[in-house]
């Protein structure tokens, strides 16, 4: 006699079961989320380090980038600063979007991938910690916060925008010399590689892929961050998928082994 079991379904209210049997709770997540991100704020604003020495690493940032022919952010710069409508909408870009896409991109694998969710999700929370290492131990002063005989421009204070963390009085408050990596472009490679065969619309799929080259001409063209920053980056990325994807294959192999060993058998 053969006996019928249900499958168990695959969403009931306030979360989702996934294929291997674990259970995701919306709202575990969101706490989990603003847990990690207020201890990481902490970490991060709470270890500034010295400005010479952010000084001294910005000047090590040029030379390796001279050395190999990529310093030219401050020539990228003036160029933009003749469109100023230009530089203000990448203001917002910067300000803005970091936050926004990442939080809609994180929901929407939840809602529409929910097996895929956790990798990612554990993948970018190793990513940004790997990043907060790097501005405990090697601050390093934004090209924006770099003297005058540099040629870089704070475009923040030049064009206040809403949304501006980094500029005013909100300088009291956030770390300045947290640049690298730059998250701002870990980030934005995350949503890129996570959306990566998940949406079906051409349209969406050309977005996801410019998001990441729109992201690093802000963070250039603002003087946020130097074209290096962004490599470390994509570094960070990398190695936080790396870290995350066989432990969660090893995981997931095991539980489903287990869900297998306590099934009805046919007789």
């Amino acid at each position: 006699m053969k006996i019928a079991v249900d499958p168990e379904p695959r969403t009931w209210p306030g979360g989702r079961t996934l294929a291997d049997g674990r259970r995701l709770y919306w709202w575990r997540e969101v706490v989990t989320v603003v847990a990690l991100y207020a201890i990481y704020s902490g970490i991060r604003n709470a270890n500034e380090g010295s400005a010479r020495l952010a000084f001294e690493h910005a000047r090590e940032v040029m030379h390796w980038q001279r050395m190999v022919g990529l310093n030219i952010e401050a020539t990228l710069q003036d160029w933009a600063l003749h469109f100023k409508p230009l530089v203000i909408g990448l203001n917002y870009v910067y300000g803005s979007l970091h936050f926004v896409v990442t939080g809609a991109v994180i929901i929407y694998l939840f809602r529409r991938h929910p097996d895929d969710y956790p990798r990612w999700r554990n993948a970018l929370a190793v990513t940004t910690a790997l990043a907060l290492i790097g501005f405990v131990f090697w601050p390093l002063m934004p090209p924006r916060l770099l003297p005058a005989r540099y040629g870089f421009v704070d475009t923040l204070a030049r064009y206040p925008t809403l949304w501006s963390f980094d500029s005013g009085a909100m300088q009291k408050f956030s770390n300045q010399y947290a640049a690298m990596p730059s998250l701002h472009f870990a980030w934005s490679l995350f949503c890129a590689c996570a959306l990566n065969g998940r949406v079906r619309s051409r349209g969406w799929r050309l977005a996801a892929c410019a998001y990441p080259a729109l992201t690093l001409v802000a963070i250039v063209l603002t003087g946020n961050h130097f074209l290096l920053d962004a490599v470390g980056g994509a570094a960070v990325l990398g190695i936080g998928y790396l870290l995350t994807r066989p432990r969660l294959a090893r995981s997931s192999t095991r539980e489903v082994q287990d869900r297998a060993s306590l099934r009805p058998v046919s007789r």
